[in-house]
């Protein structure tokens, strides 16, 4: 049996679909894998992401290949797809999440909280931009495309003062950085499924999803779909100013969620004890009361 992997050429999108072959092969090492590295529409272009479609562009090749049986299963950075799929796709296995947290890398050492006043950060995302606005609204951001090496670079570049990034991207790459600031998960709540890997077939093939479904991590599937399930009954996207996170604390499972103007100047909070049993309908609850405060609208305003 052969298994084909649709993936992003980039130096992380790599390392996961490795990571991912692996597990596959521990199912039996008679399976072959083989890796079809392809350049998405969102990695031919440098304009921001909000002016040629989002994120989704990033996923949009991998997804035609699976349409035509070019490829089998693609892997991605979970907090890259869209909440919302369309109904001939499935994600069907995530794994062990990561670290879920962002860092700042600056080149001085300074740490958010002592970055001079009008100090520029890189970040494309808008969820990090609102947060940043309300910690610190006398800082400025800059979007800035590109993998992680690029926007290293660019730090280095002097092109901003400071740059946030994703840990997870950084421990998978095993990249190390002299000056690294952590945000706490009070002082920037994560994108949806943050800091996990997720497999991604037809979802009509019901012997791929049976099998790779066996190589998933049951509750961090659950915490996974509950958080993209919060964005989606918000009719967020990739880059709404929303941030959600769902992890266990002893044996309840603690939901931090937050909607944000695009910037920073309002914004909707709230934590809830949920547990794996409960989440669906803890979320759909909550997602509930912040439609009720106009959450669907602030995140566009």
């Amino acid at each position: 049996m052969k298994i084909r992997i649709a993936t992003r050429k980039s130096p992380l999108a790599l390392f996961q679909a490795e990571y991912v072959a692996n597990q596959i092969k521990q199912l039996d090492q008679k399976i072959e894998v083989e890796l079809m590295p392809m350049s998405s529409e969102g990695d031919l272009t440098d304009k921001p992401l909000h002016q040629i479609g989002g994120k989704g562009l990033f996923i949009k090749t991998l997804e035609s290949a699976l349409l035509n049986n070019s490829a089998d299963i693609a892997v991605h950075s979970l907090k890259d797809v869209p909440a919302k799929l369309d109904k001939n796709f499935k994600i069907i296995s995530v794994f062990e999440r990561a670290a879920a947290s962002d860092i700042l890398l600056t080149k001085k050492g300074t740490s958010f909280k002592s970055m001079p006043e009008g100090s520029i950060i890189g970040t494309s995302s808008p969820r990090r931009k609102a947060q940043i606005k309300i910690l610190r609204p006398d800082l400025n951001t800059i979007s800035v495309r590109g993998n992680i090496a690029t926007r290293i670079k660019k730090l280095h570049d002097n092109h901003f003062d400071g740059l946030i990034i994703a840990k997870a991207a950084m421990e998978r790459l095993n990249l190390s950085f002299e000056n690294t600031y952590e945000f706490s998960y009070q002082e920037m709540l994560p994108a949806a499924s943050q800091g996990f890997i997720g497999i991604e077939c037809i979802s009509s093939n019901k012997d791929l999803i049976k099998m790779l479904g066996s190589i998933s991590s049951e509750k961090d599937m659950v915490l996974a779909e509950a958080e993209r399930s919060f964005v989606a009954q918000l009719n967020g996207s990739c880059l709404s100013p929303i941030a959600i996170y769902c992890r266990e604390e002893s044996s309840h499972v603690l939901v931090s969620a937050k909607a944000l103007s695009q910037n920073g100047d309002k914004q909707i909070f709230k934590e809830i004890i949920s547990s794996h049993a409960s989440i669906n309908e803890d979320i759909r609850s909550l997602a509930k009361e912040f439609i009720s405060k106009g959450a669907d609208k602030l995140i566009l305003s």
